[in-house]
Order: C-alpha cells, then structure tokens, then sequence
C-alpha cells in the first residue's frame, strides 16, 4: 500500500472515529485499514490513535499529522481537478440543505434552473428543520437563516427575513388585532413544536419585551401553522419568506410590526472556499444572484 492510500485510510478512520466505520466506506477489510494505519505509525515512529474497545481518538502527535493530511490530500485533489478540467467544468454530484419551507419554494427551483443548465451535475437536496452537519453529512452548500457561529466556512449575506405575527382578516375581524405583544395572551395561539421553537415569544430591537404563549393548537411543520392560520383559526408567529404567498394574496396579514425583532441574516454557506470546485462555485454564483434580487428576502 502506498503512502498516499495509507494517509487516505489514516484521515477516514479519524474523521468516523472508527476502523469498522472507515473499512465499509473505503470498501476494505477492517485488518487491511488496520495495517495501513499501522504502517503509517512504524514510518512515523509515533503513534497516531489510542483505541479502546468503543472509540478511536487521535493522539497529540496524530491530531498534528491528521490536519497535515487532510491539507496534502486536498492540494493533491485540487491539481488533479486542475488537470482533467473539473475546476472549469461542473461535474458529479452536487448536495444542497436548506430548510423545509425555504428549500421547497426557493432553492428547488433554483436547483432545476442549474440542473438543466449543467447537464453533467446530478442534485441532492436534502430540506429539514435542522442544522445540517455539512462535513459529516457530504453537504456541498447550505442555506443558513440566522446569525452564524464562527467557522472556517465561506459565507456569503444573501438577505434577511423577518420573525412576524400574523392572522387572518377573518380572523381579526372577529377578536380584533393585538396592539401590543401583551395583548396575545387574550387571542388563540398557534405555535411550532420544533426544536429551535420557544413559547417564550421575545419583541423589540432589544428583545426586552417577553411574552410566554400558551398554544391552543401546536403544529410540527410550519406548512400546517401557515395553512391554520390563513384559514382563521388564530394567530401564528412564522418567519416572513414562510407567508409570503399569503401576504400577497392578502389571506394573511402582519401585526405588532412596531414590536418586531431585527432581521435574520440569510447566508449561502460551503465549506470548500477558494478549492469549491466547479460544480460548487457555479451553483453558488447562481444562487446568490437568485436570492439576492428575490423581494421577499429584503
């Protein structure tokens, strides 16, 4: 075994934390991971993993040679894309997160457009209301609504969307429309049961003014809240891009609107920065076009 496959070997079984793990997706016998690993221990003279009967984690000297590797690794790819063209042509297959609602209606369609215009490139869109592992989960690039944590990653600021109550003219009609955020605790309430969700509706700039909720209907997707709420049943707090369509077709409108928070950055996120391939940078120059002149991302 070379060198080179040996390192590859090295980086897989301390990016899964395990030579079982990296032995199925390398498509090796585990004794064949463990030897390549072993070779690479003897010509180092040091070792790079402690084992145990359930983990594998890097040793001092190993976490230093890991983060070698995975450079070398890298620029060895990078020539090798350079050379057979691949950073000039988008090729292979392209991943893309988003959540549900933001990923069904803005950046699927957005998606086919590069689709059709790169035959060559294959899509993966995988929408859900979580933070998406992009490293662990093979993700190429993410669309991020909030403020991000720190990180090697390139981000680029698309927009923002805003955090809104809203109703039905119906509905308003019938038990009239909220002055101030105090006023919600005398109107029915129709919340998220997500994760990222809270009942502790917070208002203003500041965010001094806090309400805590109590939900006559809870809802685990915002399609089901958006859809209760456009039919009158009571007031929903969702995020403005969510209600779009409703607000132009005027079966939802806003209130409270002096007591909103500060809008939510959005960002188009890929880990790769200047060595995006091909595929990535294309797509990303599109979908920043896209999004950037989208009205309802202001």
């Amino acid at each position: 075994m070379s060198r080179l496959h040996a390192m590859q070997v090295f980086v897989r079984v301390a990016e899964t934390g395990g030579f079982a793990e990296a032995a199925r997706q390398l498509n090796m016998s585990p004794p064949a991971v463990t030897r390549a690993v072993a070779s690479l221990e003897e010509l180092i003279g040091s070792r790079l993993l402690t084992r145990t009967t359930r983990t594998v984690k890097l040793t001092e000297p190993g976490a230093r040679y890991f983060e070698d590797c995975r450079r070398i690794l890298a620029d060895i790819a990078e020539a090798e894309a350079a050379a057979s063209g691949s950073y000039t042509t988008p090729t292979g297959t392209l991943s893309v997160t988003a959540s549900v609602l933001f990923g069904n209606n803005y950046i699927m369609p957005i998606l086919r457009e590069f689709l059709d215009a790169n035959p060559q490139v294959s899509g993966r869109a995988i929408f859900v209301d979580r933070v998406v592992n992009i490293v662990d989960e093979g993700i190429d690039v993410a669309i991020r609504i909030g403020h991000l944590p720190d990180s090697s990653y390139s981000a680029i600021r698309v927009g923002t969307v805003r955090r809104v109550v809203c109703g039905s003219p119906a509905y308003f009609d019938r038990h009239g429309v909220p002055q101030h955020p105090a006023d919600l605790a005398g109107h029915r309430i129709i919340a998220s049961t997500g994760s990222w969700s809270s009942l502790d509706w917070r208002f203003g700039k500041d965010e001094k003014i806090g309400v805590t909720v109590t939900p006559r209907l809870s809802c685990s997707t915002y399609e089901a809240i958006v859809a209760a709420a456009a039919q009158g049943w009571g007031l929903a707090r969702p995020l403005s891009y969510q209600i779009a369509a409703q607000l132009e077709s005027g079966s939802l409108q806003t209130v409270l609107s002096d007591y909103e928070l500060e809008p939510l950055p959005v960002h188009v996120v890929h880990p790769e920065g200047r060595r995006a391939s091909a595929k990535v940078r294309a797509f990303v120059d599109l979908v920043v076009e896209r999004l950037r002149a989208d009205r309802h991302i202001n």
